[in-house]
């Protein structure tokens, strides 16, 4: 079934009727620039087809209900004081969007709601940010209000921020929210700074799940941003976006091997973004693969984010891909997805690589998906 025809099923089965506005927000995989949106430096993404949407239909005065038909379950609460649910709970993604609009001014309408969506939980994919992007977009259109969709975006980073507990940084929201059709969006994570940058004719994106599911609450990611924040006050510096490598070695005898190999990453991995921009508009696959090699190469020696799943991937991507093309880990990290950039008239190749070469954890075979830049959040109905 279709996501739209579920999304409206579960709403009709919930309700017994149909909704009055429906939002579409997608997911998202990041080419280059892994845990550099925290430290004010710069990221690529590209958002894909798998998405998340809501249905809502308001009703002032009445709690906000809503049904995540992913889990078969539901909440209700206060749209005027949400309270937090237990810790790592969905429940909390929508109250901490309902949240953050209420902070920000928004008379946040009750009604009834549902949601479904595309996009596997704990695959590096943003499910989240897709989640916040959608509801915040459905409850704005609800009270009639049209906020440019970089504020969307930054509403649902300080959702998942404040309310869920993941101090994450933009990219991902930004992804979801801005993105055009067609193009990679090379961002400025400072100063919000946005530029699409047109994909070339030629090329694919392919995403390979590596069938280990992450977790960012429960797992180290929080702790990575602490090590980056330690790494740019020895430095003195604001954030690690304002270092360099020659920076760095000077700092390098007050430094432990650990905060010095986190900010060794991210310092790398702003300069390989940028350098991939341009590669990208330029249409120079090669170089752009260079660099996501070398990023990869970044995230497992001096990050330590990547595990033996995801480094078998990227080295099965590399070698079928060639140099025309490259691969690496995506994501927050400690799983998830390998994202490999090729020519059209490879992907078949490639895919039958991975097949003939790789097996989950669980033994079965990968999720496979070919996906093409899509646009970001909008109002479907």
């Amino acid at each position: 079934m279709m996501l739209a025809d579920r999304l409206n099923a579960g709403f009709a089965a919930a309700y017994a009727a149909a909704p009055a506005i429906t939002v579409r927000a997608p997911g998202r995989v990041n080419l280059i620039g892994e845990h550099t949106d925290y430290n004010d430096g710069f990221a690529m993404p590209i958002a894909i087809g798998q998405e998340t949407q809501v249905a809502f239909t308001p009703q002032v005065g009445a709690p906000l209900q809503v049904a995540a038909l992913d889990f078969a379950d539901s909440d209700a609460f206060d749209p005027a004081a949400p309270d937090r649910a237990t810790a790592g709970d969905w429940r909390n993604y929508v109250r901490g969007v309902v949240d953050e609009l209420v902070r920000a001014g928004v008379s946040v309408p009750g009604g009834q709601m549902a949601i479904a969506g595309s996009i596997a939980r704990g695959t590096g994919l943003s499910s989240s940010a897709s989640l916040e992007v959608a509801v915040a977009r459905s409850l704005l259109q609800a009270a009639g209000l049209d906020w440019r969709a970089i504020d969307i975006a930054l509403l649902g980073q300080r959702a998942e921020c404040d309310f869920v507990g993941v101090r994450c940084g933009n990219l991902d929201q930004i992804a979801s929210a801005c993105t055009q059709a067609g193009h990679a969006l090379l961002i400025d994570c400072r100063s919000l700074d946005l530029r699409q940058i047109a994909m070339p004719d030629d090329a694919r994106v392919m995403i390979v799940q590596s069938g280990v599911v992450r977790g960012l609450l429960d797992g180290e990611y929080n702790t990575r941003r602490r090590e980056c924040e330690a790494a740019a006050a020895i430095m003195g510096v604001a954030a690690l976006r304002d270092a360099d490598a020659a920076m760095l070695a000077a700092a390098r005898g007050r430094m432990d091997d650990v905060t010095h190999a986190r900010a060794r990453h991210v310092i790398s991995d702003n300069r390989l973004t940028l350098e991939a921009a341009e590669a990208l508009a330029a249409g120079d696959l090669v170089t752009a693969g260079v660099l996501m090699r070398e990023s990869h190469r970044t995230q497992a020696q001096d990050f330590g984010i990547t595990v033996p799943a995801t480094d078998r991937l990227a080295d099965i991507l590399n070698a079928a891909i060639g140099p025309q093309g490259g691969a690496r880990q995506t994501g927050g990290g400690f799983g998830g997805a390998v994202v490999g950039l090729m020519r059209a008239d490879q992907v078949d190749t490639v895919r039958e690589a991975v097949l003939a070469s790789y097996r989950t954890p669980a033994g079965e075979a990968p999720m496979i998906s070919i996906e093409a830049p899509c646009h970001g959040a909008q109002v479907l109905a």
